[in-house]
């Protein structure tokens, strides 16, 4: 059994998360939410939510795609 790398674990959940959250505020522009518009309306509302859902998403990606290695990982030391 190994232990898990912190050094890994955190590169590759900022990796997760701003590649998410940046694809949240690319969605957003594409479809007309600013999230830097003055004042706090429905558009600019919207696109803070497509950037936080973004980035839990790219998070929890992050996150899978580390189980997926450790598990795989784990086959082949059996072997």
């Amino acid at each position: 059994m190994t232990t898990p790398n912190p050094f890994m674990e955190g590169i590759s959940d900022a990796v997760g998360f701003v590649g998410g959250a940046l694809t949240g505020y690319w969605a957003g522009q594409w479809l007309g939410l600013n999230i830097f518009s003055a004042g706090y309306d429905n558009a600019s509302i919207g696109g803070i939510l497509l950037v936080g859902l973004g980035g839990g998403a790219g998070l929890h990606l992050a996150r899978y795609w580390r189980g997926k290695q450790k598990a795989k990982d784990s086959d082949t030391d059996a072997s």
